[in-house]
């Protein structure tokens, strides 16, 4: 009995303990602290597995997601909220009521550009700062470098500046740094030196900063690096050869620098290193062989530099490597048989990198490759039978290279392929599609176009799902089988072959519901065989049917989503229909050499936007933003050249903001240019020659910024060209045609030195004036992708300009314009006076014909200063005097016309000068000299009466045509009194008219 007497005892002391233990637990959390935490503004939090649920206040906050408290203390010293704040982040924040705080992590939030508050300092015990990707904005404050102890600090991916205080301030006050993340932050100056003494660094990111000058030596002292990321900067210099110090380093990054230097040997002392980006820093020179003993390297990028020479034997030592990217570089050797060592590699880019010779055999051991591009290469030879061993091979990319014979057979045996391009080679031989995909279940993509192939498909139903299919020039003659069967196209490109005839009604018919890009052009096709022609596609958004002999009126899409409409060099006919007006999503319409006629529409009417009906759930569908509510709101090409259209040219049409291109040439267009043209600001390129347009030069379009040629001629442009009212006229143009008016007065000299593009040389690489076409693959997202390279990924096809000028005495073609080429053809008006010198201030110019006007004076010297002549015809005017002996530097001079004019004296002798033939200087009585047979006897003396007699100001100038007519009793007795006769007017003229004469050939001197 005495022992229960206890028991009342025992269970109240229990119950005491718990009870004690219990609001221990529940004191642990402070009520200053939960109520802090449950002041944030909190919206959702990702990076917590059961959300915020748990943040309730009646709970322990210690046991909150994303808290953590000091056991011993109950204090907060830990908090993620990672992904879980939004709004403005300022000084009241309850945040900086925490002020026991060790490591905080705010990244991935939203905080809309707001500052970083002073009162960060109130958290001075933090060791860990994670503020990375939240949307702050303007100055780091000075308060954080007063967090001395700060071993990680991470600020990157925001809009921050760091000036006052700089990074060097950083660097003096945060000692204690292990990790320090700056990317994307505004630094703008050089690398400080003393960053060299946070040597307790691991992780040292300053990426994007607009850093620029060299990397210090200091940084040398940073010999615990793991992390190093320099890239997106303005460094220059060479890279320094400290770097093989960082004996710990896994990653580093160096791309999109300007260091113009070569690779230092010792960066093969880094035999740690896993990843290495040197992309796109202007290194040169020649790999170093230390590059080998990157024993665990798994990424290698040194795409977009300048190195050449051979690609070093020790590559093949890098077994760990799993990326090789060298797009883009100029090594012009051989592949070295070491690379097929590489047994890890996953993925070999080689594109653009001058390699040359056959395919090592060595490449059959890279059975881990999935990705392969040796495109825009000189590889030449067979194709190697090994790599039919890369059973692993998924994407294989080799077109534009020098490839020869037949395509192996045993490229059946890569089962898993998905992307197959071998076009633009040699290969040649009759190739069985049915057999040779019989295997390739898993391809989508398939481009053999551009060879010099046989193809054979008899099969209805040889291969699976493609998506793109490309067989250009593959000498076709009808189209293939096994397109009855195809229900995933998106891409077809049939051109350049010999099919001839009706397009079949079967392929009209086919399933092809993802068609977007459709390619028939330089065939033989004739027509459809039903009409009218509604085209099927319901997402087709490129055509191209040029250069067919197809006949009849336009084919009709069946949407309105179409955004290529190419039916150029064909025999259509009838006028342009109504529902053209309909595309509201055209980027270019060409229909170009054809027989089409009628007045062009107005366009005027506004379009509702609306998805496709045959949009369904196995797709995502919406409009592409490029579309406009109106027709030409997205134009960037129109192109009706050739056609028999009439009436005015219609406002609609020529409004676009977007339009690059317009060419209207050669048709029977009326009235003025539409006055709308000027916003168009995106403007290149305007022909509107060969009509019937009736208003003066234009000199409106002078404000358009982007203007690269126009051309105006033979139509009905008539008056003075004024002089512009500003400096800044036409400053992009570098091809100007007005041959063929009416203009008068004065050639415009102020323009000559307006046209800014014209007074340098482009020396710019080869481009010319194109617009790539692109199928919109965000706008229809289907079962497969085109490509993933990302040079040509959506890629289907280029557009190129093209234009007929008057050049070297004839009317040139050019089917593609560089950018280089320059022209200034103000040839067959009525012009007069003289040749302004100012015209010596276009040193581009590369073709100047002023033919056919009423110009006189004499030719000005200083044409010798447009070294980059190539053709100058100034026949048919009435210029005199002699051919300046300058014109002998023009060393690019192909054509030279000053045929019926007044010119005298020797014909320059000399560089291009021999190469020119009699008809360059027929109809000028007075000039001597090689190629004509007249010898220059007593030369000076014959020109100094010339000069007299064809002065314009002389009362006495004539023809000495006239002169001998009227001595036909004696030939030899009449050029004797002829000359007799001059000599007298001149001792007469020079004794009235002396210093008169001198004063106006001072004058015609060119002012340099």
């Amino acid at each position: 009995m005495g022992f229960f007497k206890f028991v009342p005892v025992v269970i109240s002391l229990l119950l005491l303990y718990f009870t004690l233990g219990s609001s221990s637990k529940k004191r642990l959390c402070h009520d200053n602290e939960r109520s802090a935490l449950l002041h944030l503004n909190i919206y959702y939090c990702h990076s917590f597995s059961n959300n915020f649920g748990s943040w309730d206040a009646n709970t322990d906050c210690c046991l909150w997601d994303g808290v953590k408290c000091n056991k011993e203390t109950g204090h907060v010293i830990e908090l993620d909220l990672s992904r879980c704040l939004s709004g403005s982040f300022n000084s009241s924040s309850s945040l900086f009521q925490l002020v026991h705080l060790e490591w905080l992590n705010l990244s991935y939030n939203d905080f809309d550009s707001s500052e970083i508050p002073s009162e960060i300092l109130n958290l001075s015990r933090l060791s860990y700062l994670n503020l990375s990707s939240s949307s702050f904005g303007g100055q780091i404050p000075s308060e954080i470098l007063e967090l001395s102890s700060l071993t990680v600090l991470d600020l990157s991916n925001n809009n921050l500046k760091l000036e006052k205080p700089s990074l060097g301030n950083l660097s003096e006050k945060l000692t204690n740094l292990k990790t320090l993340d700056l990317s994307d932050a505004e630094i703008g100056s050089f690398i400080p030196h003393n960053l060299g003494n946070l040597n307790s660094l691991t992780f040292l990111s300053l990426s994007a900063n607009s850093l620029q000058g060299n990397i210090p030596s200091s940084l040398g002292n940073l010999t615990k690096l793991i992390y190093l990321d320099f890239s997106n900067n303005n460094l220059s210099g060479e890279l320094p050869t400290f770097i093989g110090n960082f004996g710990s380093l896994k990653e580093l990054y160096l791309s999109n620098s300007g260091f113009s230097a070569e690779l230092p040997n010792s960066i093969g002392n880094i035999s740690s290193l896993q990843i290495l980006d040197l992309s796109n820093s202007n290194l040169l020179g020649e790999l170093p062989m230390t590059i080998g003993n990157l024993g665990s390297l798994k990424d290698l990028d040194l795409s977009t530099n300048r190195f050449f020479g051979k690609l070093p034997n020790s590559i093949g030592n890098l077994s760990s490597l799993k990326t090789l990217t060298l797009f883009s570089n100029g090594f012009f050797s051989e592949l070295p048989t070491s690379i097929g060592n590489l047994g890890s590699l996953e993925y070999l880019d080689l594109t653009f990198c001058n390699f040359s010779g056959n395919i090592p055999l060595s490449f059959g051991n890279l059975t881990q490759l999935q990705i392969l591009y040796l495109d825009h290469n000189g590889f030449s030879g067979e194709l190697p039978s090994s790599i039919a061993n890369l059973k692993s091979l998924e994407e294989l990319i080799i077109f534009h290279c020098n490839f020869s014979g037949q395509i192996p057979s045993s490229l059946g045996n890569l089962t898993r392929l998905i992307l197959l391009d071998l076009s633009s080679n040699n290969f040649s031989g009759t190739l069985v599609l049915d057999t040779f995909l019989l295997k390739l279940q898993n391809l989508r993509s398939l481009i053999l176009s551009s060879n010099n192939l046989s193809l054979l498909t008899k099969s209805t139903n040889i291969i699976g799902d493609l998506s793109f299919l490309g067989l250009s020039s593959c000498n076709l003659t009808e189209f293939p089988n096994f397109l009855q069967n195809q229900n995933y196209l998106i891409v077809l490109d049939l051109s350049s072959n010999k099919i001839a005839g009706q397009i079949p009604g079967w392929f009209l018919d086919t399933g092809f519901e993802s068609l977007m890009h459709l390619n028939l052009s330089h065939n033989l096709l004739t027509g459809f065989d039903r009409h009218p022609v509604i085209l099927p596609w319901t997402w087709l958004s490129s055509l191209d049917l040029s250069f067919n002999k197809l006949e009849g009126s336009l084919p009709r899409p069946k949407e309105k989503m179409i955004s290529h409409y190419i039916v150029a060099n064909n025999s259509m006919t009838g006028e342009l229909p109504s529902w053209i007006c309909n595309l509201y999503c055209l980027l270019v319409l060409d229909l170009s050499y054809n027989n089409l006629n009628g007045v062009l529409p107005q366009c005027s009417r506004n379009y509702k936007r609306r998805l496709p009906p045959q949009c369904s759930r196995n797709y995502k569908c919406r409009l592409s933003p490029q579309c406009s509510r109106k027709f030409g709101g997205s134009l960037l090409v129109l192109n009706l050249r050739s056609n028999n259209f009439s009436g005015r040219v219609p406002k609609r049409f020529m409004h676009g903001p977007t339009l690059r291109m317009i060419d209207l040439n050669d048709n029977l267009l009326q009235g003025r240019i539409p006055r709308s043209l000027v916003n168009c600001r995106d403007l290149e390129f305007l022909d509107l020659g060969k009509n019937q347009i009736n208003d003066t030069f234009p000199s409106w379009l002078g404000v358009l910024p982007n203007l690269n040629v126009l051309i105006l001629q033979s139509n009905r442009f008539y008056g003075v060209i004024r002089e512009p009212k500003s400096n800044c006229s036409f400053p992009q143009l570098h091809i100007i045609d007005l041959s063929h008016n009416r203009f008068i007065g004065k050639l415009p000299s102020k323009y000559f030195q307006c046209w800014k593009a014209l007074t340098s040389v482009n020396e710019s690489q080869l481009r010319y004036m194109q617009d790539e076409l692109r199928i919109a693959t965000g706008d229809f997202v289907g079962p497969f992708t085109v490509s993933n390279h990302p040079e040509t990924q959506n890629i289907v096809g280029i557009y190129h300009y093209s234009l007929t000028m008057s050049s070297k005495g004839r009317m040139m073609v050019y089917e593609k314009i560089p950018y280089f080429l320059t022209g200034v053809i103000l040839s067959s008006n009525r012009f007069d006076g003289e040749i302004p010198t100012s015209i010596a201030n276009l040193r581009g110019l590369q073709n100047l014909n002023l033919s056919n006007n009423n110009l006189r004076g004499h030719i000005p010297s200083c044409l010798g200063n447009l070294t980059h002549l190539e053709s100058l015809d100034l026949s048919n005017n009435k210029l005199s005097g002699k051919i300046p002996q300058q014109l002998v530097e023009l060393t690019f001079l192909d054509s030279f016309n000053v045929s019926n004019n007044h010119l005298t004296g020797a014909i320059p002798q000399g560089t291009q000068f021999d190469t020119f033939d009699n008809s360059s200087f027929d109809g000028n009585w007075g000039l001597c000299g090689k190629p004509l047979p007249r010898k220059c006897e007593n030369d000076s003396k014959i020109a100094r009466n010339e000069d007299v007699i064809h002065d314009s100001d002389s009362p006495f100038a004539f023809d000495w045509k006239i002169v001998l007519i009227g001595y036909m009793g004696g030939l030899v007795a009449g050029v004797i009194l002829g000359l007799n006769f001059s000599a007298r007017i001149q001792d007469w003229f020079v004794g009235k008219f002396g210093r008169h004469t001198k004063a106006v050939r001072r004058n015609r001197r060119c002012r340099n």
